[in-house]
């Protein structure tokens, strides 16, 4: 995907301000050396560990796939079968992504029923958690 041209100019302008600090003020980019730079810089923002995800979380009551009793979730951009820690009042546990959501505003992520249980979140239906 290519980016308009004032969006490139002023990465540009960017990594060669980081360069110019990097290299100390004495050397400049050409086109190769700049477009390497900016492919690192980006590897590390892209592949970077998880940061923990503070916000709402809810649970679904409903048939999703998973087997009874397991501690699953749905979240938007987590990979699919990855293991999320979910904390909440004193209490953590680890469910497995299995679904994509949840898709109301504010929201972080949608816990099974097994996995509220456990969390303690039954009657309060909607709290603040923490995932990681």
């Amino acid at each position: 995907m290519a980016l308009p041209g004032s969006a490139r100019q002023g990465l540009g302008n960017f990594v060669e301000a980081l360069a110019l600090l990097a290299l100390g003020g004495g050397m400049t980019l050409n086109g190769d050396a700049m477009r390497a730079l900016i492919a690192v810089l980006f590897s590390f923002v892209l592949f970077s560990p998880a940061e923990a995800e503070n916000g709402l979380a809810s649970y679904y009551g409903y048939g999703r796939a998973g087997k009874s009793g397991e501690m699953t979730c749905a979240h938007r951009t987590r990979p699919f079968g990855s293991v999320l820690t979910v904390s909440y009042g004193g209490r953590s546990i680890q469910c497995r992504v299995n679904d994509r959501g949840p898709f109301i505003r504010g929201r972080i992520i949608d816990l099974s029923v097994s996995a509220a249980r456990a969390l303690g979140m039954m009657s309060a239906g909607v709290v603040r958690v923490s995932v990681q």
